[in-house]
Order: structure tokens, then C-alpha cells, then sequence
């Protein structure tokens, strides 16, 4: 292990054992876990992801495959493991998975999937995700994606780091937590959907998939608005239990605006049906999905590095990471609604 990672570990987790109630103690834990996410990793990640070199990361093509490899590399150098059943970390979906009417012809490609074993219960998993691909160069412009998606991208692979630490300090989750950097959802949500229906991992042993998507600007709705909030979709479509656990971890650590309005089975964006967590949700796996919402660079070469809100994406990071660990800590998984 690096210094900087032993020096963290004391700061994070090594005074903790003074503290009197084992409950306090996790809470603690937790606390210090999720103040050590880093804006300086979180910029350096995005910084590459998003940068001119992976020219847009289309699905298929040279600047994504730069991408994979730059995640893969990533989760080898902090020594977390590939998911078994992918080809060292990779999952290739293949052109022939990625046909629909309105598509255009694409190339092989390839999601990259790591995970943490768990130490009690290895055969269930909290997956989360965030796509990684974006829509490449037109008109001799490169559209970086930024938010769209570097932002998710690079807060997985920052929560990966603080987990892994957690794992070498003998506190590494209970179940096993996948990080699922997906393929192709640009264009159809085409790497989750080949994901699940691969059965990599068996769909029932799957406890809740957590999905980051564009979580680094303000919208017009909050652009002049001070609140520190986040847009979340999903959570009580499934189970109840799951959005109370979420309200209750943003109560606890985060106290965010959590802003429900595209969570409406009425409005007209659709946003449920939109990112990757819909093909878990299919399967009857209950899901969140965290937005910070559209904005005028969406889908423009404008969405660029300079424009990211980190601080604020940093807070929205925090929230995803003490969710994901109290669902793969506690006791019981989340229980469905009566179908």
C-alpha cells in the first residue's frame, strides 16, 4: 500500500476506537469515510475523461476504448479486483447487441466492470453504474461530455477508492459492491441492457443498483437558486424501503434538496426510462437514479471540464457513497413493494 493510503487510513479510521458505542463508532466511520471522497481526484479524473485525447468517447470507437482502458487502469492501480466473468474488466457488447432502428451502425464496445468482494455476504451485490460513453466528434468539434457523463464516471471510480481503503482497514462492505461503468447508453442504453441479460451476475442477487448520470451543473430550475440539491428518480418505483433509506442517509450525513419532480410517472421527460438503471429495474431490482438535471451545454461541444461545479458535485458524490454503503452493510436487503 502507498504512503498517502496508510496516512489516510489513520486519519480516516484510526482514532475511532476511543469512541464509546459501537453504533456511534459506525456512524463515525462513515462520516470520515465520506469527508474523505477528494475534489482533487475527482477534478484529475475528470480532467482526463473529459479531455480532447478521448475524443468524445463514441461508442465503438478509438477515444472510448481510450477511456476503458484509462478506467481499467485505474481500478488495477488501486488493486480492486475485475468482476468474474469479465475479460479483465472488460465486457465486450458486440456491434450485433447494439442494433436499433434509429441507431447509428457502431462498432464492438466494451463495459468495464470492477468489484469489492464482500466479506459476509460475496453473493450479493449493490451494483452502481454510470455510462461512460459519450457522442464523439461532428464538425471538427469535439464533444467532451464533461457532465454528460464524466461527472458519474468519475465519482465511481473516487467511491471505489474510499471503499477499497475501507476493505485494507479490515472494514470493507458485506456484500459485494460492483462499479459498472457502461457502454453504448447514448445510443439505447445498449451496455446495461447487454450486462443483465448476460447474467454475469445472477439478477436476484442483486440487491439495488445505484445510477450516477450528469451530476455536475445546475439546471435552469436551480441555476439562481442557492440550494444545494440533487434530482432523484426511481427510488420508491420498486421498493419503499429503499427511498426511506435514502432520505434517511441525506438526512444524516448530506441534508440535500432532494428534488423529486422527474421521479412523476406523468412528466413528460420520461427520465425513468432514460439511463442505464432502467434495464435493473426491469429485472424487479429496485434502483435509484441521481440527476442534477439538462442544461444549455447538454449534448454540445460546450460541455466542457471548466464548467463543472465540483464542489457541489463532490457533496452529490457523498450522498451516492453513504447510500451505497449502508445498503451493502445492513442486515437485510430492501424489500420489494407487494407485486
Amino acid at each position: 500500500m502507498k504512503l498517502r493510503s496508510k496516512l489516510l487510513l489513520f486519519i480516516a479510521f484510526g482514532s475511532l476506537h476511543t469512541l464509546p458505542l459501537k453504533a456511534q463508532r459506525q456512524n463515525d466511520r462513515v462520516k470520515e469515510m465520506m469527508e474523505h471522497l477528494s475534489k482533487d481526484e475527482l477534478i484529475k479524473h475528470l480532467t482526463i475523461i473529459a479531455g480532447d485525447e478521448m475524443e468524445g468517447r463514441k461508442t465503438g470507437e478509438a477515444g472510448q476504448k481510450r477511456a476503458a482502458n484509462y478506467i481499467r487502469n485505474i481500478y488495477k492501480n488501486l488493486e480492486i479486483e475485475a468482476l468474474p466473468g469479465t475479460d479483465d474488466y472488460f465486457q465486450t457488447v458486440p456491434s450485433d447487441a447494439m442494433k436499433r432502428m434509429f441507431s447509428p451502425k457502431l462498432n464492438d464496445s466494451e463495459n468495464v466492470a470492477a468489484y469489492i468482494k464482500g466479506s459476509e455476504k460475496p453473493d450479493e451485490y449493490v451494483v452502481i453504474s454510470a455510462h461512460y460513453d459519450h457522442v464523439g466528434v461532428a464538425n471538427g468539434e469535439i464533444f467532451n461530455g464533461a457532465d454528460d457523463n464524466g461527472t458519474g464516471t468519475t465519482a465511481l471510480l473516487e467511491m471505489a477508492r474510499i471503499f477499497k481503503i475501507a476493505e485494507q482497514n479490515g472494514n470493507g462492505p458485506k456484500r459485494s459492491v460492483v462499479f459498472l461503468h457502461c457502454t453504448g447508453e447514448e445510443y439505447g442504453l445498449h451496455g446495461s441492457r447487454f450486462f443483465v441479460n448476460s447474467k454475469v451476475i445472477p439478477m436476484e442477487q442483486i440487491v439495488a443498483n445505484l445510477n450516477v448520470d450528469m451530476i455536475g451543473r445546475r439546471d435552469l430550475t436551480y441555476e439562481k437558486n442557492k440550494k444545494q440539491y440533487l434530482y432523484l428518480v426511481g427510488s420508491d418505483k420498486l421498493s419503499t424501503e429503499l427511498h426511506d433509506i435514502s432520505e434517511e442517509m441525506n438526512k444524516k450525513y448530506t441534508k440535500l434538496h432532494l428534488d423529486y419532480t422527474y421521479n412523476d410517472d406523468k412528466h413528460p421527460e420520461m427520465i425513468y426510462y432514460r439511463s442505464d438503471h432502467y434495464n435493473f429495474a426491469k429485472y424487479n431490482i429496485p434502483v435509484i437514479f441521481y440527476y442534477s438535471g439538462e442544461h444549455a451545454d447538454y449534448h454540445k461541444s460546450t460541455d466542457t471540464v471548466d464548467k463543472i461545479l465540483f464542489d457541489e458535485m463532490l457533496k452529490r458524490t457523498q450522498l451516492i457513497f453513504v447510500t451505497t454503503w449502508d445498503l451493502a452493510n445492513r442486515n437485510d436487503r430492501p424489500k420489494l413493494k407487494q407485486q
